[in-house]
């Protein structure tokens, strides 16, 4: 903000910072759900939310730069929410232990980053020679 003839004045900076900061504040309560279908503790819950809003905004950056390199991430993480949908969905009936949980998680998201390894090499050798 700013003052223009004495009354404060709303600047385009303003803006940005406003619609980026209500964007990673919902992402975060967007998030809640799957800390859900992780863990019932309030405290990890709440903590697990706090660190998304501190560091989504700089992760974002991260996986932006990144996300050429591993073109397989895009369908290892739409398998974790599948995943995590599912195990959501099916709580009433199947009781998953949260370590067999963030074991499928890591698996899938392992995977999908040692494939994209494994097929960028391929891909960088046979279109060089």
């Amino acid at each position: 903000m700013r003052r223009k003839s004495g009354a404060l004045v709303a600047t385009m900076m303003m803006a940005v910072v406003l619609v980026v900061e209500t964007t990673d504040v919902a992402f975060a309560v967007d998030s809640i759900p799957a800390v859900f279908a992780v863990t019932r503790d309030p405290f990890i819950v709440f903590t697990s939310n706090m660190f998304a809003i501190m560091g989504l905004r700089s992760v974002f950056f991260l996986l932006a730069g990144l996300l050429p390199r591993f073109h397989f991430l895009r369908h290892g993480l739409s398998l974790v929410l599948i995943f995590i949908g599912a195990k959501m969905l099916s709580e009433k009936y199947i009781d998953i232990p949260i370590q067999a949980s963030l074991g499928v998680v890591g698996t899938i998201i392992g995977g999908a980053i040692i494939l994209s390894w494994i097929t960028s090499g391929k891909r960088g050798r046979t279109l060089k020679g």
